[in-house]
């Protein structure tokens, strides 16, 4: 098993967001916010990933980028809970949304009931 974040891993294009905002579905586990759309990329990664902060809650560059690596970090050591069950590529968007501020450990517990969360959601879907 791969704990890596790689390049190719990152969502990075401006076309595949504004897609994600304006027909992305959603899926939340407070204080997360997980918006995914299937989406068939080049690369053989099965996501790709992109976090966000909200300055409204977060006024200082400082506190959104401390709280932009927590996601990828928890992003990165459970992804596995995704890959494991994905039948299909997508990009998702992944957010922080309180101005609360959380230690590592419970946004990471939260991670992991959100990821199973989304993994519920598609399978129900299908």
């Amino acid at each position: 098993m791969s704990f890596s974040y790689p390049k190719a891993e990152k969502l990075k294009s401006k076309k595949i967001i504004d897609l994600l905002f304006s027909q992305g579905k959603s899926v939340g586990k407070f204080p997360l916010r997980l918006v995914y759309i299937p989406f068939d990329f080049e690369e053989e990664m099965p996501l790709k990933m992109g976090v966000s902060v909200s300055k409204k809650h977060f006024k200082h560059a400082v506190d959104r980028n401390y709280y932009k690596r927590v996601l990828r970090e928890c992003y990165r050591l459970n992804k596995h809970l995704l890959t494991d069950h994905l039948k299909q590529k997508y990009c998702l968007m992944f957010f922080y949304q309180t101005s609360e501020r959380l230690p590592y450990e419970e946004i990471n517990d939260k991670t992991i009931q959100l990821f199973v969360k989304f993994i519920k959601t598609i399978n129900a879907g299908t």
